[in-house]
């Protein structure tokens, strides 16, 4: 808000409040959350014109939000709550996928741990589920930012503190690769692994930062053969992160991905399933029809925790959930 403020002002010819007044909407919620905001935060300029524009914004939401969760402050205090919100919430992710690694070495179970930590009403239970990672538009660039913004202003410790849950977020996606190529006798070269959900998250078709496109680079690195079936991203956009992520062309990334219509489809032959995205449809597939299709043993990697491990283990699958017990059939060594 500053720059621009700096150049509609420099030009002279015009007077201008600018406001700052950024979005708190989530992706396929984006309609309720703009019309039941937790809060509306509009920053301006510390001054007389600047307080009148902020009372006219302010006047618009008022058609729908009440006036005490309109929050009207300077434009740093508004720009920062931003970025900063962001950042909490991905350091809620980034700090329960920590604890599931502690979990997986413990035998503790990262649900019931979540579980009991959540019910403390200073901590509540929101942003506790532990995955293969967060991704998204918003959290990694906004932690970014904020790692920016206190590098310029010489607060190094500081960025490195918020910087560790992007580290941290990556580590995770590692740790998740590793299980899959160690549960599978420490080689996933020339095996078909079905890997389901290339979204971020599900209800969507946006692919930014999404876990799945690392999955996909380090799987392709150890020249595993892989089938990917997602219901709602465009082939086009999946080739077009691919190459984005490994440099190559299409033409060379078909030597070991292939897109797939359907979970079966995806799982004919397979020696692994790896589950990156939590599409409702995933839980109510007949995985006994599926298992019947795979190569044995029959690995699933549930890097979304929304499958029913006990059900699987009683059709015959090798399991891996985050944070969980280990199954004892599972290589990790």
């Amino acid at each position: 808000a500053e720059a621009i403020s700096s150049v509609l002002h420099a030009a002279g010819r015009t007077s201008f409040s600018v406001l700052s007044n950024p979005e708190f909407l989530a992706e396929g919620t984006a309609m309720d959350d703009l019309e039941h905001p937790d809060r509306v935060l509009i920053g301006g300029p510390l001054t007389e014109a600047g307080a009148t524009a902020i009372d006219r914004l302010s006047q618009v939401y008022a058609h729908w939000v009440p006036q005490e969760r309109i929050i009207k402050t300077n434009v740093w205090s508004s720009e920062l709550s931003k970025l900063v919100a962001n950042s909490f919430l991905a350091q809620r992710v980034s700090s329960i996928n920590a604890v599931s690694a502690i979990c997986e070495a413990s035998g503790a179970d990262v649900d019931e741990v979540a579980r009991a930590v959540g019910m403390d009403t200073r901590i509540g239970h929101k942003f506790l589920n532990a995955s293969v990672g967060f991704g998204g538009s918003c959290f990694q660039k906004d932690i970014l930012n904020l790692v920016y913004l206190c590098q310029s202003m010489g607060l190094s410790e500081v960025a490195e503190y918020f910087h560790w849950v992007v580290k941290m977020n990556d580590l995770q996606k590692e740790r998740f690769v590793s299980r899959i190529i160690h549960g599978l006798f420490n080689t996933v070269t020339g095996k078909r692994i079905a890997l389901l959900g290339f979204a971020f998250k599900k209800d969507t078709g946006d692919t930014r930062e999404s876990a799945a496109i690392e999955v996909c680079r380090r799987l392709m690195q150890e020249r595993a053969e892989i089938a990917i079936y997602d219901p709602k991203v465009e082939h086009e956009q999946i080739w077009y992160d691919l190459s984005e992520v490994t440099g190559l062309e299409q033409s060379k990334i078909e030597k070991y991905v292939k897109l797939e219509g359907s979970v079966q489809a995806a799982a004919k032959d397979a020696h692994a399933l790896v589950v990156t995205t939590e599409w409702d449809e995933f839980k109510s597939v007949d995985y006994r029809k599926v298992y019947q299709q795979m190569s044995k043993p029959a690995f699933l990697f549930d890097g979304r925790n929304i499958l029913d491990r006990e059900e699987l283990h009683s059709i015959g699958f090798v399991t891996y959930s985050i944070g969980k017990p280990l199954d004892g059939k599972l290589n990790t060594v």
